[in-house]
């Protein structure tokens, strides 16, 4: 009952629209929260800007109904809270302008500067880039533009995260699949972005944002359950924030001290991954403790475990050891008074606002001039140049885009180890002494033949422990990298370097293999290659993988990364958009006999058909469905005459029908669903899915939740693993059509482990 409330005050609290504030009194909000971190700036540039854009988009409004004006004002703010210059303020007031209204990027330069004129420019077209999950090519393209853009200047993606964050927090507004598709696309991309740039101000605030629309029920669920003990839980952490305070002051020590709840998706994502309730996270609440000095942090440690015990395992130093983001800070897990376990962070106030602005930090407001980048946003941005550099060497934008989310993730713990000279080298956890080499350079992993740990001789695929020290072994005779180190190693650097190697040396060996796989597939499907092996067709499948030239293709299919069957099935269905075959009027007597040629006679010139089909030319033929692609309503379908059996219905996109020799095509007919199918006609269809996913326990019974949700019967499921811990999990159940059908593929995305879902094809 409770959450059944809780459910509705957030569905009424996401519907309704709130009063907006008036743009004056934001405006007043932002120079006032400019002035806060320097008293004496000149506003004139600011004016201008606000000015500039209130009369650019006073005819606008937003899906709130609010002045236009609003959302940049907003963005504005986002970027003076973090402390940013007047150049970034200024592109976040104009991020639309150029967009959305009659001005030009020339015309922004002339009235301002250059500088401003590229920030702007930049964030619009990122601004033009689409994000979903269903076309692949696409997304991976404007990723690739994104770290482009990134590289070119760090400035354009603040102000895409203070856009994304305000329109984040008016999603309310917007329908349900696009609070899905937008908050799927933050938790993908701008969330681990924000992290990777060590701006937790907006990443922690993006994540809630974003779990709210994609588990409303569970967000209302973790609400009301911290909710109900939020008096106790407040009574007990400032408990501990007094102990604390108390004993740090005895020492000596001028300290801040504050506590918290960890944010929500933290704790989520902890229950989910850990498989607990919430009275089972350790580190629910955290203090925090702020120094002057790092020996001081030191000290401050020295107190606490003097204090509380702490949780073996649970001590973590990131100052001598810095995150990637280089985030510092002393993490320590402890047994509370009444043996409730919490977390205590000490670092300093420098600290501190690097951990909160991250890179931001380093753009200060100066008049005149930006600051220079410092060494620390250099390291910052290493991992941005290395997207850069390996994202070249990937034809195959499916490849890189898995990459790359893989590289962003926010989940994944490090392991730090050294150098023989004693540099540090970070690395994610489970890495091999392959990725300790690539780390290096190229050239050592490419030529490695062996490694020491700790001068102990060690197996290639050993695992690295915090604190090891590595020697890599190397020879000028090594042949490269096996492919089986694929399989070993887990750093996005090191794979896409031993692609990169394989793609260089064995180019055209792969090419040549290629086009012989391509020229046997379609003598084994009965598929004349010369009719579909032409320009337009091939730009087809260029456009659809994200390849640039037919070699490249070519290659990809030689060396694994695609499946011949996928090249030609696609070129045979452009081909058949061209050549769609026109059945006759004897065809449909041979197939069906004397009595439905009559009906056609006296029927209209399409006529509905049993089982809610119209089929062209054809009244009350016996239709039936076919079972190696299961259409439902929605799909694209197409009629194929059987000889004696009716008409069998397919998917256009069915494998059967596009790998059709010539004389069956002349059996295809057109065919389309009755204008009245939909879901309300109570009608169900048996379809098929395939899951892909990391296996792990339980995932058979979130997946079962997920149909359970939804009040659908599954009629079976099939499940395989393969050696690497990949499970295929096929599953067949009843549906409406295919917008239910979207709905359960949107939410079984959700469930954690799931890597990709698709319909059987036949």
């Amino acid at each position: 009952m409770v959450l059944h409330m809780e459910m509705n005050r957030l569905k009424k609290e996401l519907s309704h629209p709130q009063d907006f504030t008036e743009p004056d009194v934001l405006y007043e909000k932002l120079v006032n929260t400019i002035k806060s971190y320097h008293p004496s700036a000149d506003m004139t540039m600011i004016r201008k800007a606000y000015e500039l854009a209130d009369n650019a988009h006073k005819d606008q409004r937003r899906k709130s109904g609010e002045p236009y004006i609003i959302h940049p004002l907003c963005v504005a703010i986002i970027l003076a809270e973090l402390e940013l210059d007047k150049e970034t303020i200024v592109a976040g007031l104009l991020h639309d302008v150029v967009e959305d209204t009659v001005y030009t990027s020339e015309q922004i330069a002339e009235m301002f500067n250059e500088e401003v004129a590229v920030l702007v420019n930049g964030v619009t077209k990122l601004g033009e880039l689409s994000y979903s999950a269903d076309k692949v090519e696409v997304q991976a393209e404007n990723l690739r533009k994104m770290f482009l853009a990134m590289a070119k200047d760090i400035r354009v993606i603040l102000v895409k995260l203070a856009d994304r964050l305000h329109n984040m927090r008016t999603m309310q507004y917007m329908p349900p699949h696009k609070q899905q598709e937008k908050s799927r696309e933050t938790i993908d991309i701008y969330s681990p972005i924000a992290n990777r740039l060590g701006i937790s101000k907006i990443k922690t605030e993006l994540d809630d944002l974003a779990l709210r629309y994609l588990e409303p029920e569970k967000y209302a669920e973790l609400t009301r359950q911290l909710d109900e003990r939020k008096t106790e839980r407040d009574a007990f952490i400032q408990s501990i924030v007094e102990d604390v305070k108390q004993h740090i002051d005895n020492s000596g020590i001028e300290a801040e001290i504050d506590g918290r709840v960890k944010h929500y998706f933290s704790i989520y994502k902890k229950m989910v991954n850990q498989n607990k309730t919430l009275d089972q996270i350790y580190d629910l609440f955290a203090v925090r403790i702020k120094v002057e000095t790092v020996k001081d942090c030191y000290a401050a440690l020295g107190i606490i475990h003097e204090m509380y015990k702490p949780i073996p395992g649970r001590f973590k130093d990131y100052i001598a050891m810095p995150k990637q983001n280089m985030y510092q800070s002393l993490h320590t897990t402890l047994i509370g008074p009444e043996g409730q376990p919490f977390e205590i962070q000490i670092r300093t106030y420098e600290m501190h606002k690097v951990a909160e602005y991250g890179i931001a930090a380093h753009w200060k407001y100066k008049e005149g001039a930006t600051t220079r980048k410092s060494g620390n946003e250099e390291a910052k941005l290493s991992w941005l140049r290395q997207i850069l550099e390996w994202q070249q060497d990937f034809t195959d934008n499916r490849e890189f885009l898995t990459l790359l989310k893989t590289d962003l993730n926010l989940f994944n713990e490090d392991v730090y180890c050294f150098t023989p000279s004693g540099d540090v080298k970070n690395l994610p956890a489970g890495s091999t002494p392959i990725d300790f080499a690539y780390s290096i350079h190229s050239a050592v992993g490419n030529k490695m033949v062996g490694a020491r740990v700790n001068g102990r001789q060690v197996t290639i695929d050993y695992k690295i422990q915090n604190g090891d020290r590595i020697e890599i072994l190397t020879s000028q005779n090594s042949r490269g990298p096996s492919r089986d180190w694929l399989s070993i190693v887990k750093s996005t650097q090191a794979k896409s370097k031993i692609n990169a190697w394989y793609k260089s040396q064995f180019k055209e060996e792969n090419i040549t293999k290629g086009k012989e796989l391509l020229e046997k597939y379609c003598k084994q499907k009965g598929i004349v290659f010369s009719k579909i092996n032409k320009p337009e067709y091939v730009n087809k499948v260029m456009l659809k993988y994200g390849f640039k030239d037919w070699d490249s293709i070519c290659a990809s299919v030689g060396h694994g990364g695609l499946k011949e069957g996928q090249v030609i099935n696609k070129m045979v269905e452009e081909y058949k958009k061209d050549h769609m075959a026109k059945i006759t009027d004897q065809e449909v007597i041979d197939a069906i006999g004397d009595q439905a040629l009559q009906d056609t006679k006296d029927a209209p010139k399409k006529k509905r058909s049993k089982g809610g089909i119209v089929v062209k030319g054809i009244h009350d033929v016996a239709v039936r469905f076919s079972k190696c692609c299961s259409p439902v309503p929605g799909d694209e379908i197409v009629g194929y005459v059987t000889r004696g059996r009716g008409v069998s219905i397919h998917r256009t996109d069915c494998v059967n029908i596009v790998s059709m020799t010539e004389d069956d095509r002349k059996r295809l007919i057109d065919a389309e669903w009755q204008q009245q199918e939909n879901e309300k006609d109570g009608r169900l269809y048996t379809t098929e899915i395939l899951i892909y996913a990391n296996n792990r326990m339980g995932i058979f019974v979130d997946i079962s939740k997920v149909f359970n949700e939804m009040k659908i019967n599954i009629e079976s499921m099939n499940a395989k693993t393969n050696k690497q811990g990949k499970a295929t999990i096929s599953l067949s159940f009843d549906t409406s059509g295919t917008e239910q059908l979207n709905r359960i593929i949107a939410k079984l995305r959700n469930v954690e482990s799931v890597i990709d879902i698709e319909r059987t094809a036949g």
